[in-house]
């Protein structure tokens, strides 16, 4: 038995007992002869014979806790024109050498494939794909592709008509007297039949040789490697009637009398309509990356390079980390960065979804493709390129449009066999005709056997699902919807319940003023602006709240001195020569100052959630202050638009109990779980999930990433941390929850696309098969012609894309704010 050796990259190995335990570990494996650890490298070499495999390897090593590393790579692939081809393309590079998982898109002509590093190179996996018929290059060498689909569709557009013009003749020569009365009376008049026949043969011999080429050159390769495809389909098809033909017309004694016929016609008009259908496909499928375009036109091709205290014009790939860049009024920032010098308002809508253009200064943070307002400024490059937020964006789009949902799993399989089924099903019309067929039997037999193979292409199939994916994904995308995981999609589409956490998430996260009730006759600006003034030598976040009140109402802020804080209790400082106190119940009964005034107040607005603070001067209660962390605007129509959706929404939160049922009896949330930290946040999703009900959870804090991990669907707001994103399978770009319901909405209108459109495959193909081969015929019914199986062939993929493509204009299901630079790109694309 041939022995077999595999090098892999681990993790985790710290030192010399590690590789002990890996190498043990290892050894163990049934088959496994020899083990090379080494530390340095992080790197194990091994040898091996059956029963072992690459995969009981990597399990024993995860086993032991030193878990082989997973790389990926992300291929370009031509010569695919149906779900047949998406399958065996698949199965080609799942079996090359260390390969654990593989992503097929037919709609964008890409796979992405996950391999264990070490183990085998990107180049070795492209070649799997190309060895297989279907030559793959890895992205990054590719050409880039808006240039390669200008260049499919340019060949395209010339073959087209190439055929064209020469099916053009033979069509009319052949068909006319079906439609014209005395044309072919004329033909045989005037050219006669056998030289109408031979020009026939050469122009038909023409369209196969020359625009209908890459059927054969495709096609017949794939079926003598017991692999057929549409190619073979075709090829087989268009071949058939052309050799028929040619022999009726060259050497009709061969044939049984009755039987001489020609079908160049049909043969000319499968191809051209097919490559008509063709090309159809290649422009709908160029309008199926069109957000990914408008991405990426975001991203300004110069910026303004400060060099020697001027500003000079340079390529966006020549800025490096450090450059210093000026920006001038209404053009889009280059890269990310942090403003050095000037101030200027940034319109972020873009990102962010936020209307208001975002006041920036010295030291604030600036976004690659945001649009600068009126004012001017320079900044330092903090990311360029691929470390650019639009870029991530960007990154994050194109995985989700080149993901695979499970339900594309079925389709690959049925497709797989569906073309071996379809060989078989057009040699057993052939022989039923022969056998049972009126005369001229070897006639209809030839007739129904191409239409057959013709009707039968599985194009369609392969095209239902990718392009719904590309199209609602990238729809999602300038929804402010970002789909990480490609199979959220559908995940999101099966779930019941959507859990919230509340901090930051249905509310603003940061405590606010939210009340103020005061004695009699007093001066909200006078008593605000002592208390604002002590408050100011607080860093609490509570002080904080107090004095952006002050702030935002234009109150003064009076001097304070003489200030102590008490932790629990609340803070006291001297202001105009008075003792100012400002603290919890607690604070006011310990130094005995009576708060009985306000305590109808104080139950009403704890009620509300609000936590209630009071107010002293000079050893007298002089108000009420409530704060709260409020509920974001936006936050009620959403719960109620969810609930709308059949949707069950719960609460989960670490806050008290009190403040969580209060913010949640605003909302209309019945299902509350209070006081959890985070590892009870998952606790309380698979108590919410224990009757099979699929969560989705939406969180936005560091506290949250094991919840938004745990979930079916983790849904991040993309105003939160990194942790609790990477965390995620969606990323809503702004702050606004609205983006959950549109989250939901294309979700659901994507997966009820998919089915309508792999309805529509399927049933279309397992209508027309039987029509094809005579169904109807036996019933005094029409026998199906070739020439217009393969116009509804091309019909059928046609329809598919053009269904996908309706997702572009849907309705958010809830609205989404809007700033100018969204206007802009949206005039700038219509």
């Amino acid at each position: 038995m041939t022995q077999s050796s595999l090098t892999l990259q681990i993790s985790k190995l710290s030192c010399g007992s590690c590789v002990a335990r890996a190498e043990k570990a290892l050894h163990a494996v049934n088959g496994v002869d020899g083990v090379a650890v080494n530390l340095a490298s992080e790197t194990a070499a091994v040898s091996f014979d059956s029963p072992a495999t690459p995969v009981t390897i990597t399990q024993a090593l995860s086993a032991a806790g030193y878990p082989a590393v997973e790389d990926q790579v992300k291929l370009d692939i031509t010569n695919m024109s149906c779900g047949s081809c998406v399958a065996r393309v698949e199965k080609a590079l799942a079996a090359a050498p260390a390969v654990t998982d593989v992503s097929v898109n037919l709609a964008s002509e890409t796979a992405i494939v996950k391999f264990f590093a070490g183990a085998t190179t990107p180049q070795a996996v492209a070649k799997a794909a190309t060895d297989a018929g279907y030559p793959a290059k890895l992205h990054s060498e590719a050409e880039p592709k808006d240039d390669h689909k200008a260049v499919e569709m340019a060949a395209l557009r010339r073959h087209l008509t190439i055929a064209a013009v020469l099916t053009a003749p033979v069509f009319v020569v052949e068909m006319g007297g079906h439609f014209i009365p005395g044309v072919h009376d004329l033909v045989h008049q005037y050219i006669g039949m056998q030289t109408s026949w031979v020009l026939q043969f050469v122009l038909v011999t023409l369209v196969l040789a020359w625009p209908g080429r890459f059927f054969f050159t495709q096609g017949l390769p794939a079926l003598f490697k017991g692999a057929p495809d549409m190619n073979a389909l075709v090829a087989m098809g268009t071949g058939a009637a052309w050799a028929f033909s040619t022999v009726a017309t060259f050497f009709p004694a061969l044939l049984p009398a009755g039987t001489r016929a020609v079908y160049f016609e049909a043969a000319a008009v499968i191809v051209t309509l097919i490559l008509l259908g063709r090309f159809l496909e290649a422009r709908a499928k160029g309008k199926t990356g069109e957000a990914i375009r408008r991405l990426v036109g975001l991203q300004p091709k110069t910026a303004y390079k400060m060099q020697d205290g001027m500003a000079v014009e340079v390529p966006i790939s020549q800025i490096v980390v450090g450059d210093i860049l000026r920006v001038r009024p209404g053009e889009r920032i280059a890269v990310d960065g942090v403003v050095v010098e000037g101030s200027s308002f940034v319109d972020e809508s873009m990102i962010t979804g936020e209307p208001l253009p975002v006041e920036k200064a010295s030291n604030d943070p600036v976004t690659g493709g945001t649009v600068n307002g009126t004012g001017g400024f320079t900044f330092r490059v903090a990311q360029v390129g691929a470390d650019t937020m639009l870029a991530q964006i960007i990154r994050m789009v194109e995985d989700a449009q080149g993901a695979k949902l499970p339900i594309q799993d079925l389709v690959n399989r049925v497709t797989l066999w569906f073309v071996p089924v379809v060989l078989v099903l057009a040699v057993l019309t052939v022989i039923g005709w022969l056998i049972f067929g009126p005369d001229p039997a070897l006639s209809f037999a030839l007739v129904a056997g191409v239409s057959v193979l013709i009707v039968a292409c599985p194009c369609a199939m392969g095209l239902a699902t990718p392009t719904s994916i590309m199209v609602g994904t990238g729809r999602a995308a300038e929804l402010g919807v970002l789909f990480r995981k490609g199979d959220a999609l559908q995940a999101l589409r099966s779930a019941q319940i959507v859990a919230f956490d509340k901090t930051g998430t249905l509310t603003r996260g940061r405590p606010e003023v939210t009340s103020v009730f005061l004695n009699a006759g007093l001066d909200e600006a006078e008593v605000m602006a002592r208390v604002a003034g002590v408050e100011a030598l607080s860093e609490h976040p509570i002080a904080e709240a107090i004095v952006r009140m002050a702030q935002e109402r234009g109150y003064r802020i009076a001097a304070a001195s003489d200030f102590s804080a008490e932790a629990g209790f609340g803070v006291t400082g001297m202001v105009d020569g008075q003792t100012v106190m400002v603290g919890a119940d607690r604070m006011m009964q310990r130094a005995g100052i009576a708060i009985e005034a306000f305590t109808d107040q104080a139950i009403k607005i704890a009620a509300q959630g609000q936590t209630p603070f009071y107010a002293a001067i000079d050893g007298a209660l002089v108000g009420l202050i409530g704060i709260s962390d409020p509920i974001k605007p936006e936050t009620p129509a959403a719960i109620k638009k969810l609930q709308n959706m059949g949707l069950k929404v719960a609460l989960i939160t670490g806050d008290n109990t009190k403040t969580a049922h209060a913010i949640a009896a605003q909302l209309g949330i019945n299902t509350v779980i209070a006081e959890v930290l985070p590892d009870g946040k998952v606790a309380a999703l698979r108590d919410l999930a224990k009757d099979g009900a699929k969560i989705a959870f939406v969180g936005d804090g560091i506290n949250d990433a094991p919840a938004l991990a745990a979930a079916d669907v983790g849904i991040a707001i993309g105003t939160g941390t990194d942790v609790a994103i990477e965390s995620a399978d969606v990323v809503l770009m702004s702050g606004d929850i609205n983006g959950v319901c549109n989250a939901f909405e294309i979700s659901r209108r994507t997966m009820r696309n998919i089915q309508q459109n792999l309805f529509w495959a399927f049933a279309y193909n397992t209508a027309l098969i039987p029509v094809a081969a005579g169904a109807l015929y036996i019933f005094g019914g029409p026998l199906l012609s070739p020439m217009l199986a393969a116009g509804a062939m091309a019909l059928s993929s046609v329809f598919v894309l053009t269904n996908a493509l309706r997702l572009r204009w849907v309705v958010p299901a809830a609205p989404v704010r809007q700033g100018r630079a969204e206007m802009e790109l949206k005039e700038a694309t219509a």
